[in-house]
């Protein structure tokens, strides 16, 4: 560092042709100054004296005294940087310098504190050592003269030989007994990951791996139940029935757990073995790719998103069956569960177990091998006689028992007023039926017409009673909770009403009223295929609207579309063009 600070210093011209530096504005009064000899600035008088005698307008002259003043600026601006550099230096070297104290500090803190615990560890060694020579060299005990002092010594004795008979059983059985004491469990906190496209597509491609034997297995079984291959199934028919027969058929069973962790084991170590009723198709593996566009990594989101919907619902549909199954949701199923588990406890206490496997074993070949391939073959017997494939699809799911319930209300409140109405049919009151039974229809938040603020004519058409669930996609908007919007869309004789599920019964600022004259443009549309119903949808433009409005979504797209269009063309009197879009947004 000194080398470099002393060629920065003695760069350029030597001192003695240093200027006066006595006006940088960079330059200290401390630093510097001393070390430079100044030379005294050129005067005008000098300046005079230098001139040409010929004449005060001699040209030569002046250019050399402006090239004189212009080489005395740059020498003057070459010092100043030299100076700066210097300053900077000096700076660097004083934070090294501090750096360097600071270690050496810390050095010697290392030092001692290495000093203090090696002085500790000498002291507990020293310690052990006196210890044990207490130990060792204890002192004789004294001769036996008394009564009282044979009986202290014995004592001492017993002392000294339960004390070892301890110490060696603590350093035998030490390490067992210690692994038996109560220690509190400790509560580890999993961290969570974030959500990433590249960690989602992993994880459904490992649950699709790990679930690929299982799936497998279940495939060879249905195969073989619906005898695909004839000689395999026979074969196992037989081999099956034998074993029950003469009471072998849990030892079957392990036998062929044995055989196929056997074929595994080869598997494993390179052999090429494939025990399949059903012959495995291999997917091709597409490479994972690296550079995906944002529309690529959109549309992988939603491939994995819609791949786990579908999982989730699968699982969860079968889980809140067998949940209702046991909680008595359906009395009358619950019911023949109920009966065959005590018709099962009976038997069980009645007859031998040997008589009892045999008949559950007899059974489970026939009602596998027989019964099941007759039941797949013929739908119409399943349909009928199948009693465990009929309890199970009439199982109901969450979902489908809050629809019931939803029904069942609407039910009761709609027929009381359509007794009323009945009785007063012969009113001369100048009121239709029509219009009777729009004033009595409602939706789940109230009355139709105060929902949306209509007269009491207008009323849902019959075809559309319950509604076409969709959700609205307002593209004029920009906030997400307006941008799109879950309801259900009602068509009356001249509104198109949606009903926002997200919108209270005493407000209707969510809710959107179209009406069916304002229309310009009606259109089938298509949004993204993933959505419910394969992303279909209608647009609809109107005045009001810069961008037509899109209700997405929609399960029962062409119904809700013809009832629409049928009631848009009566009002508009001619009928437009309809027209197909299967563009994505």
């Amino acid at each position: 560092m000194l080398k470099r600070l002393d060629k920065i210093r003695f760069r350029g011209q030597k001192r003695d042709e240093f200027l006066d530096l006595a006006e940088s504005p960079n330059a200290s009064d401390s630093e510097c100054n001393d070390d430079l000899l100044m030379k005294p600035r050129v005067s005008l008088k000098d300046a005079e004296e230098l001139r040409d005698p010929a004449g005060p307008g001699s040209i030569t002259m002046a250019a050399a005294i402006q090239d004189y003043q212009r080489t005395e600026s740059d020498r003057l601006n070459e010092v100043k940087g030299h100076l700066e550099i210097a300053l900077l230096e000096k700076h660097f070297l004083q934070e090294e310098l501090r750096k360097l104290r600071e270690e050496t500090n810390v050095e010697t803190l290392k030092q001692e504190l290495e000093k203090e615990r090696l002085k500790r560890v000498d002291l507990e060694q020293k310690m052990n050592e006196i210890l044990k020579t207490r130990l060792e060299d204890s002192p004789p005990p004294p001769p036996k003269a008394h009564g009282p002092t044979v009986n202290g010594t014995g004592e001492k004795q017993k002392e000294s030989w339960s004390s070892k008979l301890w110490k060696w059983l603590y350093e035998r059985f030490g390490v067992y007994i210690e692994d038996f004491r109560f220690q509190p469990e400790e509560n580890t906190v999993e961290t969570e990951e974030p959500l990433s496209a590249k960690r989602l597509t992993e994880n459904m491609r490992r649950l699709k791996r790990g679930a690929k034997p299982v799936t497998n297995f279940m495939r060879n079984l249905s195969a073989l139940s619906s005898w695909h291959s004839v000689y395999t199934s026979a074969i196992a028919f037989i081999i099956y029935m034998n074993a029950v027969w003469h009471g072998w058929a849990i030892p079957m069973f392990l036998f062929l757990a044995i055989l196929r962790l056997s074929l595994n084991y080869l598997i494993a170590k390179g052999w090429r073995i494939q025990w399949s009723i059903v012959p495995e198709v291999s997917e091709p593996m597409e490479p994972p790719k690296e550079d995906l566009t944002v529309s690529e990594k959109f549309q992988l989101v939603l491939d994995v998103a819609q791949k786990a919907q579908n999982l989730f619902g699968k699982m969860s549909d079968v889980l809140e069956k067998i949940k209702n199954l046991f909680m008595w949701v359906q009395p009358e199923i619950t019911q023949k569960l109920y009966i065959g588990l005590w018709m099962a406890f009976i038997a069980s206490c009645l007859l031998p177990y040997k008589l009892l496997g045999f008949i559950i074993g007899l059974y489970a070949g026939i009602k596998f091998f027989i019964i099941d391939f007759i039941f797949k073959s013929c739908p119409k017997l399943r349909d009928k006689y199948d009693t465990p494939y009929i309890i199970w699809k009439s199982l109901p799911t969450d979902p489908q028992l809050k629809e019931r319930n939803s029904a069942t209300l609407s039910r009761r409140q709609i027929q009381p007023v359509v007794a009323r109405g009945s009785l007063a049919a012969g009113v001369p009151s100048g009121i239709g039926r029509e219009e009777e039974s729009g004033r009595a229809y409602s939706t789940k938040r109230g009355p139709f017409h105060e929902v949306f603020n209509l007269s009491e004519n207008e009323r849902p058409l019959p075809v559309c009673e319950n509604g076409w669930r969709c959700c609205l996609i307002n593209r004029d908007r920009k906030m997400p909770t307006d941008y799109i919007r879950n309801g259900i869309l009602y068509v009356t004789e001249n509104y198109l009403c949606f009903e926002s599920s997200s919108s209270r019964s005493t407000s209707s600022k969510k809710n959107k009223v179209i009406k069916l004259q304002d229309i310009t443009d009606i259109q089938k549309y298509k949004v993204l295929s993933v959505l419910p119903g394969s992303g279909m949808g209608i647009s609809i433009a109107t005045p009001s609207t810069q961008k037509p409005l899109v209700f997405g979504a929609m399960i029962h797209r062409d119904e809700a579309f013809d009832a629409i269009f049928s009631q848009y063309a009566k009002i508009i009197g001619s009928t437009p063009s309809i027209t197909d879009a299967n563009s994505e947004t």
